[in-house]
């Protein structure tokens, strides 16, 4: 059985001072010496249930929503955060020195491979292009020269050492004009231009997602941050710093459920792709990797996450926030919307409780009406007083 861990006592510090507030509201209804026969009626109560009017002004005080199954999990959720993914992204730096003259892509446009990022004003880019050229040229003369010592040597109008020398001088500018022409298709430059105008292309397709160049800048190829970064964004990757304890609750290929702050009420769906061979020394976590697939480009990279592993199993369970639940010695209670205006203080039994989300093993079925908000409230006024 899976041990229930304890909430922060930063949570309980911030759910007492929300519930004192909204208990100020609430005695607004709840006068100790009525004032006259027309004040609101107080609610029915029976052992464990309250009667409330369906107008009654109480029930403005509380958030009732139903209970929905998850996967039971093995552990809380874990902390990650989303970053690219480097098997669908490229970080561009400039191969050469130079000076910025033109940017012909902005953060946010979308690429393909082959397209022009920024032209670059450089010398070494003169030089390769010019050493190209001459290589090329050195290259057709020796051939012509050894193709007419070629024929004279037929006709008996050279020796064969000139021809040996005119054929070695040939392999030479060869072996040159290759060099010169590798060195171009490095610089993934397909101008022909010897004016020392170089045009940074992208290496892939997708969005750029980093712009970190201006005109006019002077930019190296040692530079320490890419001038741009192209990224498909339909592909991410989640990373977790798996605590050395869990290690044995997570395998390669196992699905995990990924929820963020800016969609609180959407679960995301990944898989497990790498789990780290080394541990780190300091922190005694592995890292994990998950693959995300993310076609409305909702998450974003940098972004934090929490993930949850599935246990691979038919066990669902209902999960319902912190927030609705309250305890009694040392029972965990919550309130369920019976019918309207009708609400049952019932006994929970929790399988595993996170920092904002606690899953039932008894006591509630998924689809159950539960108070998330006001829990507290509503215990006081049915412990109270007839």
């Amino acid at each position: 059985m899976i041990q229930m861990k304890k909430k922060p006592l930063v949570s309980l510090i911030v759910l007492l001072l929300v519930a004192g507030g909204s208990y100020l509201g609430w005695q607004r209804f709840h006068p100790a010496h009525p004032a006259n026969d027309s004040a609101q009626p107080a609610p029915r109560k029976a052992s464990d249930t309250l009667h409330f009017d369906l107008n009654a002004p109480q029930l403005t005080f509380l958030q009732i929503k139903p209970a929905e199954a998850f996967p039971e999990p093995l552990v809380e959720a874990l902390n990650a955060r989303i970053a690219y993914d480097d098997n669908h992204t490229a970080r561009i730096f400039s191969p050469l020195a130079g000076r910025v003259t033109k940017i012909s892509a902005e953060a946010g446009q979308q690429v393909k491979a082959g397209d022009v990022l920024l032209q670059l004003d450089s010398p070494d880019y003169a030089a390769a292009a010019s050493d190209n050229a001459k290589a090329a040229a050195d290259l057709m003369r020796k051939k012509q020269a050894y193709e007419r010592a070629r024929q004279l040597f037929d006709t008996q109008g050279i020796a064969l050492r000139d021809l040996e020398s005119a054929e070695a001088d040939w392999h030479q500018a060869e072996a040159e004009a290759l060099r010169a022409k590798a060195h171009m298709k490095n610089l993934a430059s397909a101008d022909k231009t010897t004016d020392g105008q170089f045009n940074l292309r992208a290496p892939i397709a997708g969005i750029i997602s980093e712009r970190q160049v201006n005109a006019g800048s002077e930019v190296r190829p040692d530079a320490a941050n890419p001038l741009f970064v192209i990224t498909d964004p339909q592909h991410l990757w989640v990373l977790i710093d798996l605590p050395e304890r869990q290690l044995d609750k997570v395998k390669v290929g196992q699905p995990v459920f990924v929820e963020v702050d800016a969609y609180p009420d959407e679960i995301f769906y990944g898989r497990v792709t790498v789990v780290g061979a080394t541990l780190d020394p300091l922190t005694r976590r592995v890292q994990v990797r998950c693959y995300l697939n993310n076609p409305e480009h909702k998450l974003k990279p940098e972004m934090y996450a929490r993930v949850t592993p599935d246990v691979d199993n038919e066990a669902h369970l209902p999960r319902i926030p912190n927030s609705a639940l309250f305890t009694q010695g040392v029972s965990s209670y919550v309130f369920v919307e019976l019918s309207p205006g009708v609400l049952q203080r019932r006994k929970v039994e929790l399988a595993l409780q996170g920092h904002e989300y606690s899953y039932v093993k008894q006591g509630l079925s998924a689809g159950e009406r539960v108070v998330t908000s006001g829990a507290l409230l509503l215990n006081s006024e049915l412990s109270g007083e007839n």
